[in-house]
């Protein structure tokens, strides 16, 4: 399926979202990007051009913790090809350093326990340490919180994370981003340091609206938290590897552990959590995945939206101003009201494995009549026409792909003549008719 470009009356209005942002937010300059079904569908820009004369969509601004999550990705192709587990301490690879008892999976998701910052001069605006310098500083009594208790947001973690990767792949860690994220995503306009065409990033004075130029500094061993340059039309590629995945970098279904929420904090609620090295925010079809970035003089963004299979990047020279996250999530309620996402068309499911003969159709949770129903491979089971459980042939075994019964193990239970008596997952029993006598607990009516 090839994605059309957006209407002229939806870039009209999306235009309109891009020009308030610009406007309220007093951002020097802004650029954004919707995705839809893998392909680029519009990209605008609003404010004075950072580069005059410049094609706009292919000036690189920074893109901050954006970054984190390339990191992330380096540490979970690691975890793929068994170089090292998400709950292995970080001192399996680094030694004896501060904060290297925390896990891979804490430091993934800001939920070791770490201070955020670390010591010494603000590091977005300072000329980078060395990791050796880095390390001298920070003997791991600065936590703030012991590991697993909640989100804390650490840039200092990430600096952990990158050096991980890159001794275990034996190069930098910049040149592990290149190789192994980078140059499969064809992203040739990400750069470590503005290399081309760049904005240069701005202060806006709060009462004089002047501007005041920013630092672009090389972060050192701070750099897998936020040093990365990106152009927009790069930063859309990103976005559709993270809706699609790709078979070189990661696959839509290690991207989508990823996206499953780690930490949290109970002050946020449900309105944010953090996966493996990504952010989760409420909106579209459920979820928004991604991150925000920010860095001295620059905003940025990338969200998707992998349930209507779109996603959206914004990229701002301005230290502070208008939220760039909020932004993408008004541009893509904008696209989803305009053109609403269209279904994935119905097709005819394979012939019925053999583990799942005789399954379909109505079965009962002591009085709950449930429906179960093919769907392509998986077989679907819904109550009141909401779905409650997936479940899928793996190896032979019927396992649970989502709902209650995920990962649970279905046990087809069949009579002497092949017919299918009754299913067991764990003590749950589904029967045919409601509390039928000749099944196990709770078969039987409960008088």
């Amino acid at each position: 399926m090839s994605a059309t470009p957006v209407a002229d009356l939806t870039a009209r209005r999306l235009r309109a979202r891009l020009a308030h942002a610009q406007s309220s937010g007093r951002l020097p300059s802004v650029v954004a990007g919707l995705v839809r079904d893998g392909e680029p569908v519009w990209f605008d820009s609003y404010g004075d051009p950072a580069v005059p004369g410049h094609d706009t969509s292919d000036v690189q601004y920074r893109i901050g913790s954006i970054t984190k999550t390339m990191t992330a990705v380096l540490v979970l192709q690691l975890v793929r090809d068994g170089r090292i587990a998400l709950d292995d301490p970080a001192s399996v690879v680094l030694g004896d350093v501060g904060y290297a008892d925390r896990s891979v999976r804490t430091l993934l998701a800001h939920s070791s326990g770490m201070q955020s910052e670390p010591a010494g001069s603000w590091w977005e605006r300072s000329e980078g340490v060395s990791w050796d310098e880095l390390v001298a500083a920070h003997d791991g009594s600065g936590a703030v919180f012991p590991a697993h208790q909640e989100f804390h947001y650490s840039n200092l973690g990430y600096a952990l994370l990158g050096e991980l990767a890159a001794r275990l792949l034996g190069t930098t860690w910049w040149e592990a981003v290149t190789t192994r994220v980078l140059t499969p995503l064809g992203m040739t306009r990400t750069s470590y340091l503005p290399e081309g065409a760049a904005a240069q990033g701005w202060s806006v004075h709060p009462y004089e609206s002047t501007l005041v130029a920013e630092p672009a500094t090389d972060t050192g061993a701070l750099a897998p938290a936020g040093q990365v340059w990106a152009t927009i039309t790069d930063l859309a590629r990103y976005a559709t590897f993270l809706l699609d995945g790709h078979p070189d970098v990661l696959s839509a279904a290690e991207l989508r552990q990823a996206f499953g929420p780690q930490s949290g904090n109970p002050k946020d609620g449900v309105r944010y959590a953090h996966g493996l090295g990504f952010q989760l925010f409420p909106g579209g079809s459920g979820t928004l995945a991604g991150h925000t970035g920010s860095m001295p003089g620059f905003l940025a963004t990338c969200l998707v939206d992998r349930g209507r299979r779109v996603g959206g990047v914004v990229l701002a020279n301005a230290t502070v101003g208008y939220s760039p996250a909020a932004l993408v999530t008004e541009l893509l309620d904008e696209l989803e009201r305009c053109e609403p996402t269209v279904d994935a068309p119905w097709r005819p499911s394979a012939p019925l494995p053999p583990e799942l003969a005789g399954v379909p159709g109505v079965w009962h949770w002591g009085n709950t009549p449930i429906v179960f129903t093919m769907e392509a491979t998986e077989l679907v089971g819904r109550r009141g026409g909401v779905e409650l459980y997936r479940f899928a042939v793996v190896d032979g075994r019927v396992v649970g792909r989502s709902g209650y019964h995920a990962g649970e193990e279905v046990h087809v239970v069949r009579r002497a003549d092949g017919s299918v008596g009754h299913l067991e997952i764990a003590t749950f029993v589904y029967t045919r008719t409601p509390y039928d006598p000749e099944a196990p607990i709770p078969g039987g009516h409960p008088g």
